[in-house]
């Protein structure tokens, strides 16, 4: 999702962005603003900070294969999760904290309102996190995560996704989004990317398969950059406002 141009900042154009009420994706009724958004002032403690350094972060906070093992691997494929963090002219952006969390290969949440049949994985936590190095680089060891359905209608699955969090220099500056699979026939299908009504801003959140980061005999590998600002922004689904 990098840029592949450079130049000056070209704000985005309003039509990359969903609508915040959308039938199809039936829970938008509810949540979607009836009255017009208020701008606020940002606080002090909104503006400055937080200040992750590399020592706060423990050495497998970025391998979601073993930072939760209870004395075995957990069960799915084994997949590498790569790209970088930059900014609307491609420079990166490092000292980012990028955190990811996700189902387990059988579609489960580790948490305790998530009611799917499919079985909790005792070796497998679904979190992880860690900083982008100088060139704006990250790097995720995880399991692939399961499709599972939701209530949306009778037949609406989600695809395979992971969340992602980039924090920025300030706690108003935390940005969210997710990421899905090259290849998945249900990424079409799903109400939530359907609120999407550019097929760019879809392709910009599809993590791109990436034989050459694989790893033989192992696992495979996915690249996802992040592009924070500029006409190749990722969509970012807590602040479309700042992209």
């Amino acid at each position: 999702m990098s840029r592949d141009t450079k130049g000056d900042y070209y704000p985005r154009d309003r039509q990359w962005q969903p609508p915040a009420h959308a039938p199809g994706y039936k829970t938008s009724v509810a949540r979607s603003p009836s009255q017009p958004l208020l701008s606020l002032e940002t606080t002090l403690s909104e503006a400055t900070g937080p200040v992750f350094p590399p020592q706060d972060l423990g050495p497998l906070d970025n391998d979601l294969i073993r930072n939760f093992a209870r004395g075995g691997d957990p069960v799915g494929e084994r997949i590498i999760l790569h790209g970088r963090v930059l900014d609307e002219n491609a420079r990166p952006v490092p000292d980012t904290l990028v955190e990811i969390w996700q189902a387990n290969a059988g579609g489960r949440y580790r948490h305790r309102n998530d009611t799917y049949l499919a079985p909790v994985d005792p070796n497998f936590g679904g979190c992880g996190r860690t900083l982008t190095d100088a060139e704006g680089y990250y790097v995720f060891r995880t399991i692939k995560p399961g499709a599972y359905p939701w209530r949306n209608g009778t037949d609406s699955w989600r695809p395979a996704h992971i969340h992602v969090s980039v924090f920025g220099a300030a706690f108003a500056q935390r940005l969210v989004t997710q990421l899905y699979f090259e290849g998945d026939p249900l990424i079409p299908r799903c109400p939530i990317v359907q609120t999407l009504p550019d097929p760019e801003a879809v392709a910009q959140l599809v993590a791109a398969l990436d034989m050459k980061a694989a790893v033989p005999f192992d696992c495979l590998a996915y690249k996802f950059d992040i592009v924070l600002r500029g006409r190749r922004s990722t969509y970012f689904e807590n602040r479309p406002e700042g992209n």
